[in-house]
Formats: structure tokens, sequence, C-alpha cells
């Protein structure tokens, strides 16, 4: 268990934090709706349907003020730099902005399950007691008159029941009311949003995950204007109506000084309290992701590479990065609206950044069959970059010792470290603290270290397509209990970094390995796991 918390405590400690908020909004808002004097004569209409309509609206209103808040990667990698002067584990947090992104997009879809179902009931309880097919009590309540009350509010109305009249169905009122037709509309779109995310569409269907992505824009807009209908109202008037003593003589409503005629109003709409914020930060998003569109890309050298493969070296006025970034390309030629993530292989020591990419789909096989086509030292097609963004693999040289396991096109944020380490021992660099680093590649195993005092480099095959330096290749699986006991007995007092790029099978592996073989003695070995995710 202590090994566990090493490597897991703090996410844990945060997602409990996450889950215990949205079991007290739910909680509090169910009991606020199922006890609340204001909504005696609500829930005489509807019953529990209120309270299990209410309690999911509030828990969607604090995810949804969290779901694009993972995705805002210049906030992000903002964030990530002012931690440096914080611990790894914090700063960790930060590189599970997806898996983070995914959870709150889970709660979503179970709460706006619920809310439907609830609101599907409410609206056929609506439309019977309207009817007259409940107490006589019911039948009063739909049959107030809808005009303003004594109240300044304007939507002070006295009528309680949205339904106004008897000749139209409980379809007809969804689809014509403004709460109805909305929510159809962004439960349509998140439906689509989801369903799209799978990793079987994700990976083959990029396009269609894309596009369907950014009905999120549809699903936002929607959600503020929702609330706007004013389906669930409450009394005003309690001081004047008392309820315990009305409720059984709707006859004498408005007759007698005990009972004037109960007056009910909605709203106000309360979603775009929370979700405000977050939208006008993701708009600042887009605005420099669009500027830095628009600046200028050169190409200092395109190659193509055995197994499609294909090598650009890119120049860009002010652009740093640091070791295991990212940025994302956009080729307008290809499409306007695309953008796809790529590891940087270049080295912060070098006057250009590069990135490797392969063959992997619709995207890279039109970018790869331009390139083919450009005569020798042409520039290639306008290009946009977006980035750098902050990874794991930034932390990689606040380690003593370094295990970098990278499977196929993963060991890209590997080279641009083992680069930055040979011009850093080039120069002698004095706050280099890593002595050591291990390489493993899922596939093509390459188990080497690197002693700086040897002048050993790593690479991972005998002449390596992304680094080009050479070292002995061993083939198979790597073995990781001897992998990991062979460090920790090297190692006896060291904190291990254990860096992967790769699939999550690989990553949960991993994981456990680092858990396993972390002593709970801090003078002793341990190993931290850090996973890219972008």
């Amino acid at each position: 268990m202590a090994n566990w918390i090493i490597n897991n405590g703090l996410t844990a400690f945060i997602l409990v934090v996450w889950m215990a908020i949205n079991i007290f909004l739910f909680l509090w808002f169910y009991f606020f709706y199922d006890l609340g004097d204001e909504y005696i004569y609500t829930r005489h209409l509807l019953g529990s349907a209120l309270a299990w309509a209410r309690a999911p609206a509030a828990v969607l209103n604090f995810n949804c003020m969290l779901i694009l808040l993972p995705v805002c990667r210049n906030l992000l990698s903002l964030i990530r730099g002012s931690f440096m002067c914080c611990g790894r584990t914090m700063r960790k947090q930060l590189d599970k902005n997806i898996s983070f992104h995914k959870l709150v997009a889970y709660m979503i879809a179970l709460m706006t399950a619920v809310h439907m179902i609830a609101h599907l009931i409410n609206v056929e309880w609506y439309n019977n007691s309207r009817r007259g097919s409940y107490d006589e009590l019911s039948t009063a309540l739909s049959n107030l008159e809808d005009d303003n009350g004594d109240d300044d509010d304007d939507n002070a109305t006295t009528y309680l029941n949205p339904i106004r009249t008897t000749d139209i169905t409980p379809t007809y009122f969804v689809f014509t009311s403004i709460a109805g037709l909305t929510g159809v509309i962004i439960t349509l779109a998140l439906i689509l949003i989801i369903t799209s995310s799978m990793e079987v569409i994700r990976r083959s269907y990029f396009e269609v995950f894309w596009y369907t992505h950014h009905l999120f824009v549809v699903f936002f807009i929607g959600l503020v204007i929702h609330g706007t209908g004013y389906i669930v109202r409450k009394q005003w008037n309690m001081e004047l109506h008392n309820v315990t003593f009305c409720r059984g003589r709707s006859s004498d409503w408005g007759r007698i000084p005990q009972c004037p005629v109960p007056q009910f109003k909605g709203g106000p709409a309360q979603t775009w309290w929370w979700v405000i914020g977050p939208m006008v930060l993701y708009i600042f998003e887009r605005v420099l992701r669009f500027i830095r569109y628009t600046q200028a890309v050169t190409y200092r050298k395109i190659v193509l590479h055995p197994s499609k493969v294909l090598e650009l070296q890119l120049i860009k006025n002010g652009f740093k990065m640091e070791v295991g970034q990212y940025v994302f390309l956009n080729c307008p030629q290809i499409s306007q609206l695309e953008w796809h993530p790529f590891t940087m292989t270049s080295a912060p020591e070098e006057d250009f950044f590069a990135v490797h990419i392969r063959s992997a789909g619709d995207w890279t096989d039109k970018l790869i069959d331009i390139m083919q086509t450009l005569p020798e030292g042409a520039q290639g097609p306008k290009m946009g970059v977006d980035g750098p963004f902050g990874t794991a693999s930034e932390d990689v040289f606040d380690y003593e010792v370094s295990m970098l396991v990278g499977a196929g096109i993963g060991v890209t944020p590997f080279a641009s470290i083992l680069k930055s380490i040979w011009y850093k021992f080039k120069i002698s660099n004095p706050n280099l603290r890593t002595r050591k680093v291990r390489t493993q590649d899922a596939h093509i195993m390459s188990t080497h270290s690197s002693r700086w005092e040897d002048h050993c480099h790593v690479s991972l095959c005998d002449t390596d397509v992304v680094t080009g330096l050479k070292q002995k290749t061993n083939y198979g699986r790597p073995a990781w209990d001897k992998e990991f006991e062979q460090v920790r007995k090297e190692n006896p007092t060291s904190v291990v970094g254990t860096f992967l790029c790769g699939p999550a099978v690989l990553a949960k592996i991993l994981g456990k390995k680092c858990a396993k073989y972390s002593d709970v003695d801090p003078r002793k070995t341990r190993f931290y796991f850090n996973k890219e995710n972008f």
C-alpha cells in the first residue's frame, strides 16, 4: 500500500475529493427539492421525480464547468511551468488531464441519463394532471391561469403546470418548449460526442472523432439556453398562502383572505454561472491557437525514412522547447480544422524543432504523399504549429536514474531526451543531475545503460530512424521483473523515474512494477511512474 501511495496517492486523493463534491451536490439538491416548502405543490404534481431531475442537474453544472479545463493545453502548460518549483507529484497530475477529461465526461453522461429520464416522467405527469387524471388538487394546480402576479419579476406568473392545454401530447410539448427542444439537441450532441470517442473509432476514423467532438459548441450553447425554459417552478407567495391550511381548500383559492391564489415562478437559469468562466478561458485558448497558426513556419529539412516515416525539421521565430514536449500540426492543404499531436524528436539545444510522423491514418498518409511529390529542396505546404506543450518527460532530468520505455513510434520523446543529454555532456552542463538512463523498447527490446563518464550514448536499434546513433539491439519482449530488479540492485539509494510512451496495457504493467519494486524506506530505491498523455 505504501508503494502504491508513492505513485498514486495524490491522484486518488483528487479523485476522492471530486467524487465527494459530486455526491454532496447530488444529495444537497435532492433534499432541497424533496423537502423544500416552496416546492410542496410542485411535488404534488411530480412526486420524487422532481428531486431526481434537479439533483443530477446540479452535478451536471459542476462537471460541465470542469470538462473544458483539461483540454486548455496552453493553460495547463502555464500551470505546469508555475509548478516547477513544486514537487514532481503535483506536476504529474497535469499529465493525466485527458484521463480526467474522460472521467468527467462519463459523469456527465450518467447524470444526463438520470436527468432526462426523470424529466420524461415529469412531462407525462404534467400532462396527466392537465387532463384531470389525478385528484382535485392536481387539477386545480394545473388549471391556474397564466397571468402576471403581484411580483415585479416577469417570470412570477400564477401557473405551475407548463403544459397549458389539453390538446397536445407530451412528445409535442418536448419538441416545442425551450427546455424540451434544447434538451433533445444537447442529448443528441452528447451521444454523438461520446460514441465517436470510442477507442476503435478514434484510432481508425480519427476525422469522425475530430469533427463530432466539435459538437461541444452546440452542447454548451444548448446547455446555457436550456434552463431558461423554467419548467420547474416554485411558489413564492407562501407568506400569504399557507400551504398546510389551503392545500385541501383549492375551491376557496382567491375567495377567502386566508387562501389567495398561489403564485409560482421559474428560474433563475443557473448553468451559465458555472460554465461562463471555463468558456471564456477556452475562447482565449482558441484565440491563442489561431494566432500561433498564423505565424510563419519554414521547412529546414524534409526526410522520408523507410517504413513510411516522415521527418520534418521546422523553424519558427521565437519557438522554445523542452525535452519530451509535443506540438499540434495543421496542414490546411489537407484539412483546415484538423490538428494532430506529435512529440518533438529534436533537442532544445538545436536551432530547429523536428517531428517524426508515422503513417497511421488518412491525414498522415496524405501528408506523406504530398511530401513525396515535392521537388528536392522545395518548401513543403503551409504548416500551422501550436505549442509546445508540456508532458511528463519534461521531468526526466529531475531524477538521478531514468528508465525510458517506448513502444513503436512511442520512442520519439526519448530521442529528444537522449540528444539533449549528449549536448549537455559535450558542454559539461553542471545542472545535469541524471547519472544513468536505461532504455526499453517494448517490441524490439533494447536494454542499455548510459554512464556519462564512459562516453556511452544510447539508441534503440543498429541505425536508429530517429537518432541515427548505433548500439546493439536485443530482440524479444523485456522481462520486466528482471529489468526492475536489476535497476534496483544497481541503484540501491536512488529515486528512479520510469517514463512510458506507449499503450495503456503496458502502462498498467509498468505502474504495478513501480509499486512492487519501490521500497517503503525513503532512503532506498523508489520508482516513480510517468506516462505520456496527449
